[in-house]
């Protein structure tokens, strides 16, 4: 037996690595999630396993960077990469250089998981939802300074609210720039031109890709933290994004927010005359029933001779005393009557005595 030279541990591994580089430089892996790290720099380490496996792997900085979604416990994905070793651990491993969730897309699974951890912050909470004022006079615009949106926004508002104050911080609203970028203008809004009384956020319709940037947590906590009330119209009114549930008041359209943000001032005028056209016919029926009732006392005898009202109540009272003697009188006699069948002693004849007199006295006035 011939003796062969031996090789060392790292010569071993590096053989290895070679044969499965060149035996697997591509590959789909389906498989779920376990245990994900993200290191320090960037990186992320985890384990796809099956219900009898398992495999490592890795995701370096600059593709894991790319991603929509996160990484969590248990997730469902097709990984595709190169199966290699770690030479140093004599450990092979899949390098993931794309990786996609099974089922739902991408972009739909980012949506879900940022919107899941919004929600349970309470970033959608109604309670937080600010009213628009009723009449603002200062309006500001983050979105395009190109297309159909800006024109369609600037058009309407200028068209309802004439000497409405119309500010635009224009920015891209696609592509990788686009989330940053339209977060830092809510922001200078904020602080630049606090004096604005609504902002709108939005753009015109796409594809998810398209409107992606307003789906993107940045922009979300710029929403959140605005001091200005903000209304989203992103898209089309069947197109939602995570702008919308944060911000105030979501818009179906660009032309939509307009609609909402100010009131139409010729609409306003039309009925405020309206209003005072019916109140001055109101008015009219109430002043001529007054007039009517007017006429109507001035055509009173009491009210063309008043004398009639004292002397009316002069023969009422002379009725009165009239019909007041004669009572009194049949009341004395009465009273005598009794007296005299009780045989009343001296005290009680005077008493008697002066109301006769008294009696006849009060006839002597009439």
């Amino acid at each position: 037996m011939s003796e062969a030279k031996a090789l060392t541990v790292t010569q071993l591994n590096r053989r290895i690595q070679g044969a499965l580089e060149e035996t697997f430089p591509a590959v789909w892996v389906d498989g779920e999630v376990s245990r994900p790290i993200v290191s320090g720099a960037g990186h992320v380490y985890f384990d796809l396993k099956d219900a009898e496996s398992v495999i490592s792997a890795v995701m370096w900085r600059g593709t894991a960077s790319t991603l929509k979604f996160r990484l969590e416990q248990g997730l469902a994905v097709s990984a595709w990469g190169r199966v290699t070793t770690y030479v140093p651990k004599g450990r092979y491993q899949l390098v993931v250089d794309r990786l996609a969730p099974a089922g739902a897309g991408a972009l739909q699974l980012a949506f879900e998981q940022l919107k899941a951890k919004l929600a349970a912050e309470g970033l959608f909470d109604e309670g937080r939802k600010r009213p628009l004022p009723p009449f603002p006079k200062v309006v500001g615009l983050v979105t395009s300074a190109q297309g159909a949106a800006v024109h369609d926004m600037v058009s309407v508002l200028s068209r309802r609210a004439p000497g409405l104050v119309i500010r635009l911080i224009p920015v891209p609203v696609q592509g990788p720039d686009a989330a940053p970028r339209i977060a830092e203008a809510i922001e200078d809004f904020n602080a630049q031109f606090p004096d604005t009384e609504v902002l709108l956020v939005g753009r015109g319709g796409g594809s998810i890709e398209d409107l992606w940037a307003f789906n993107e947590e940045v922009v979300a906590r710029a929403i959140a933290a605005s001091n200005i009330p903000v209304v989203s119209c992103v898209g089309h009114e069947t197109d939602f994004t995570i702008a919308d549930f944060v911000a105030d008041l979501r818009a179906p359209t660009p032309s939509a927010a307009a609609e909402l943000a100010v009131p139409d001032a010729a609409a306003l005028r039309e009925r405020a005359e309206g209003a005072a056209e019916r109140l001055a016919a109101a008015m009219g029926g109430l002043l001529r029933e007054a007039r009517e009732r007017l006429l109507s006392l001035a055509r009173s005898p009491l009210l063309r001779d008043p004398a009639r009202i004292f002397e009316l109540k002069a023969q009422r009272v002379d009725e009165l005393a009239g019909r007041l003697a004669p009572a009194l009188e049949r009341r004395a006699a009465m009273a005598e009557e009794r007296l005299k069948r009780l045989q009343p002693g001296p005290g009680m004849r005077r008493a008697l005595d002066h109301a006769q007199a008294e009696l006849r006295r009060l006839r002597s006035e009439e």
